[in-house]
């Protein structure tokens, strides 16, 4: 049995959760509308449904109303991934976007609100 000391720390990730909800999503560089519905939030990102195909590291302009509140949240965000839809169990054609920067109140408010939302399941095996 290994002790905790000599155990690598890896950071846990944040907690995906299922939701459907309606947002604008932009390219920085033209302005054109990319998606219009978030089904998975996380502190740190979103999976969102695209209306035309993009490429990883496109940067993006996000703004959508944070769940439970009439609160709207804007922040700024870059494809991380993209996913085609082809492999068992993917949710369909679909962008995971990572979330560069956003103001620490909204934040806090999408965190607290986070809570009230069921969680995703891993799609992938984890390896150990």
């Amino acid at each position: 049995m290994r002790s905790r000391s000599s155990a690598r720390y890896v950071p846990r990730r944040p907690s995906r959760h299922s939701v459907r909800l309606g947002c604008q999503i932009v390219r920085e560089r033209d302005f054109k509308l990319v998606s219009e519905e978030i089904v998975e939030l996380s502190e740190e990102g979103a999976l969102v449904v695209p209306r035309f195909r993009l490429l990883t590291g496109e940067n993006l302009l996000l703004t959508f109303m944070a769940p439970f509140t009439r609160t709207f949240i804007d922040a700024e965000a870059v494809v991380a991934r993209v996913i085609h839809g082809r492999r068992l169990g993917d949710p369909g054609p679909s962008l995971g976007i990572s979330i560069t920067h956003m103001d620490s109140a909204a934040q806090a408010l999408v965190k607290s609100q986070l809570t009230f939302l069921p969680l995703v399941a891993p799609r992938r095996r984890v390896l150990s």
